[in-house]
């Protein structure tokens, strides 16, 4: 096994490794086995259409085969060379001093202060606050796209306790530097400790309390800079229509020292401008006003994206991904360095599926050893200048202060340009400028996903990037508990890709043909994603509604040859997920909870993700908005999780509907196929024996659905989708028999 040791020359000190994963020298073996085994079934299932008396249900197969063929693959760029860095962190300071470490832009986006509490966000910016990095280099921006007065006051008591916390980080060595994590795993035994803890409590319930009453009491406000900062709202101001708000004095290096005596990082507020009638582009929008409001105050050649639920909890990481942006062989190219999605207070099995091992880490090794992997929009390292064109050459800029080569020797040391700010943080900038804000530079508009359509044409640009997953996390985020808070956070994804899919950008075809099979096959692997909702769907009532018509779409179990492809397919792909899944350190009861979560997220998600892309589409209106996840769990859903249960009391049951309908046919078909068909009418079992099969898997992974529309407790499925799921059965039913019957 190959290691590619990364220096300039033979005196510098080597900042990184890599290494291929051994698993991908047996894909290489496994793929042409499995590819010819798909080919036969092709072959099977045209020979069947040319001589079949039903030919929809053999049309509907070849539908679901084929999308399935396609999503395979396309996975296979993902596993053709997968890799694993390493980071010499040590080495660091030898190629570079600290006095000519890059300086470092820090964005943090919130929106909704009742959805994503702001002591949460404070949280956040406190973690990075924290880093073991020179504080004069370091400036925290927090974008608040709901103009928030109960999000700034939150930063402001943050900024206060922050001089105090920074150089207690320092001296006792804390590597969780979110205060929450520290203080909920310490026993604050000592003095000091306590203290500190007691300062971070107080801040907390005068942050929770503004948040419960819906506004700042005029007894918080006690400095003459806070009440400057509040008088920027007026009586007209809303979430949906305000003036652009900036705050440079909520922590400012120049003039705010710690406790210790040292400079404190900048800590700086930006509400961007909003009118009603004017799109604002939901994330990419606020990302891309702080691109332009930061490049006039501190312009840093580096910038961390992060979400408002998300945490540093390492403070070397800066210095890790300098690894990366220091090496000569690297930089030119590198556009940004990712990190995994990790995230706290999973439950013992993760019961939902929230490790999502096979996209947020599978996928990523194997990106990482093609041109990079794709960006998933938090835990992210940029390079400032990726945003402004291509490597080789810097795209117009008709602002000469957003240029990203330009150099800010003193930042904040006076009074930021305002005018200049108010112009390119209002909600009319874009429009009247010729960079083409969202198409050719920042953020890329078109997709709800905008992190990667971002990275998609980043990669096109020629950029190339770096996945860094290291032993210790460097971040970690809040993770949804409850199931239809996952769900709909997953039709917003699946909304996103199918926005690319179906657009001039689609991965399948302008991907393939500039990035070449490999790179463009796994942008493609993630557009498909939500195109698995197809043959699931198929999958889930096809060999159902079949059983209960009394009719076999598949071959014999003993007496043809043909049957015996079907439980290769399935076993060799359930068994290579299952083996990939434990080599990413996971085990076999959590890959089936995500294989099950996968079918659920198919037939509903992924389905109504569907709907509202094709109502959109075609009549032009789309039925929900940006679907913020409310990251506001509730203990009792919270202590529902933990015990590995689901938790159905949905405010939303109409999205469970496809898989109560699901599991309500698989049941149904599972008792009649096996009761009388085999039991009543002496049918032999091998006529139907994969309907059966297929029907049982159904029930095995419904289970949870079962028992939720037993429950008596607040936990039990909603009444309404058990009802309309029968309903539905039973017009599906009836709706098929002519089907079934020709």
């Amino acid at each position: 096994m190959a290691i590619n040791n990364v220096a300039s020359a033979a005196a510098v000190p080597p900042l990184n490794t890599y290494r291929v994963v051994r698993r991908a020298y047996f894909n290489r073996l496994f793929a042409p086995i499995y590819f010819s085994a798909v080919a036969a079934l092709f072959y099977h299932h045209i020979h069947t259409l040319l001589r079949a008396a039903a030919v929809v249900p053999t049309l509907l197969l070849i539908l679901a085969d084929f999308i399935f063929a396609l999503i395979w693959l396309t996975n296979q760029s993902f596993r053709y060379r997968p890799l694993i860095r390493r980071e010499f962190v040590e080495n660091v300071e030898k190629v570079s001093p600290p006095a000519d470490f890059p300086a470092m832009d820090v964005f943090i986006c919130t929106a909704d202060p009742f959805k994503e509490p702001p002591i949460a966000t404070a949280n956040a910016a406190l973690s990075v606050l924290a880093y073991d990095y020179p504080p004069e280099k370091l400036s925290v921006y927090v974008s608040d796209d709901g103009g928030s007065q109960l999000t700034i006051f939150a930063f402001m008591e943050a900024a206060k306790f922050a001089a105090h916390w920074l150089p207690f980080c320092r001296r006792n060595g804390v590597l969780d530097r979110h205060p929450e994590m520290f203080f909920g795993s310490c026993r604050a035994d000592d003095p000091e400790t306590q203290k500190i803890k007691a300062m971070y409590e107080s801040m907390k319930t005068r942050a929770e309390r503004v948040v419960e009453i819906g506004k700042v009491p005029q007894e918080y406000i006690t400095e003459e800079f806070q009440r400057e900062a509040f008088s920027k709202w007026t009586p007209d101001s809303t979430k949906h229509d305000h003036p652009t708000i900036l705050q440079v004095r909520v922590l400012m290096q120049n003039n705010d020292k710690d406790t210790s005596g040292a400079p404190l990082p900048n800590l700086i507020y930006l509400a961007r401008e909003k009118k009603k009638g004017v799109p604002h582009q939901f994330k990419a929008g606020a990302q891309n006003a702080l691109l332009r409001v930061s490049a006039m105050i501190t312009n840093s050649p580096l910038i961390l994206m992060m979400d408002s639920d998300y945490i540093s909890t390492d403070p070397i990481t800066v210095r890790r991904i300098l690894c990366y942006f220091l090496d000569p062989a690297i930089r030119p190219t590198l556009a940004y360095v990712q990190f995994p999605q990790i995230y706290m207070g999973l439950n013992k099995q993760d019961l939902y599926g929230n490790e999502c091992k096979k996209w947020m880490h599978a996928g990523p090794h194997g990106g990482d050893g093609l041109d990079g992997p794709s960006c998933v929009g938090t835990g992210v390292f940029f390079a400032r200048r990726c945003f402004y064109g291509s490597p080789r050459e810097l795209s117009p800029i008709d602002v000469p202060e957003m240029n990203p080569d330009r150099v800010i020797e003193k930042p904040l040391t006076s009074q930021p340009p305002m005018d200049l700010i108010n112009k390119v943080g209002g909600c009319h900038f874009e429009a009247q400028s010729k960079c083409q804000w969202g198409q050719k530079i920042g953020f890329r508009y078109g997709s709800l996903i905008e992190d990667y359509l971002t990275s998609f044409q980043m990669h096109m640009d020629g950029w190339k990037t770096v996945w860094c997953n290291p032993e210790r996390p460097a971040f970690k985020g809040e993770t949804p508990c409850t199931l239809v808070s996952l769900l709909v956070q997953i039709k917003r994804w699946g909304l996103g890709f199918l926005e690319v899919l179906y657009s001039k950008y689609c991965p399948l075809f302008v991907g393939i043909k500039n990035l070449g099979f490999l790179m463009g096959g796994a942008y493609s692997n993630w557009a498909l994603w939500p195109l698995s909702s197809v043959p699931f769907t198929i999958y889930a009532f096809l060999p159902a509604l079949a059983l209960l018509h009394g009719v076999s779409i598949f071959p014999k179990v003993s007496a043809d040859p043909w049957f015996l492809l079907y439980p290769f397919l399935f076993l060799a792909a359930y068994g290579y997920e299952m083996f990939e899944f434990c080599c990413l350190g996971s085990n076999p009861i959590k890959w089936w909870n995500a294989q099950r979560m996968f079918m659920i997220w198919c037939t509903s998600s992924f389905n109504f993700a569907h709907f509202e892309f094709w109502l959109k589409t075609i009549l032009g209106r789309t039925t929900t908005s940006f679907g913020l996840t409310s990251k506001v769990n509730d203990a009792e859903h919270v202590r529902c999780y933990e015990r590995g249960e689901f938790e159905f009391g949905a405010a939303n049951p109409t999205i469970l509907v496809p898989p109560t309908m699901a599991a309500v046919v698989s049941l149904v078909a599972l008792v009649q196929g096996a009761a009388v068909e085999v039991g009543v009418k002496g049918r032999a079992w091998e006529e139907i024996g994969v309907q059966l099969f297929l029907c049982a898997f159904g029930v095995v992974n419904s289970f949870p659905f079962y028992k939720g529309m037993v429950r008596g407790d607040s936990l039990r499925l909603p009444t309404s989708t058990t009802v309309m799921a029968s309903l539905f059965v039973v017009v599906l039913y009836a709706a098929t028999y002519f089907v079934f019957k020709s």
